[in-house]
């Protein structure tokens, strides 16, 4: 499974990413802010998304259009 970041560069278990776009969390008040740094992502079974923790959230799915590896 190749899971690929907004730039086209390869992701893998374990790296760490960073937002390119603020986003609205779903069902909380917390909005990531463009540049967050979220490390040790994990793939899922879609190339289009990816899980992970922020700051504030846990167990959290982003699309990977939205972030680029760090």
């Amino acid at each position: 499974m190749n899971v690929r970041d907004a730039n086209g560069a390869l992701l893998v278990e374990g790296d760490s990413v960073t937002l390119i776009k603020d986003l609205k969390v779903k069902g909380t008040t917390v909005t990531l802010k463009r540049g967050t740094l979220i490390k040790n992502i994990r793939l899922s079974e879609d190339e289009t998304q990816i899980e992970c923790r922020a700051e504030k959230v846990k167990d959290l799915v982003l699309k990977t259009e939205f972030v680029k590896k760090a």
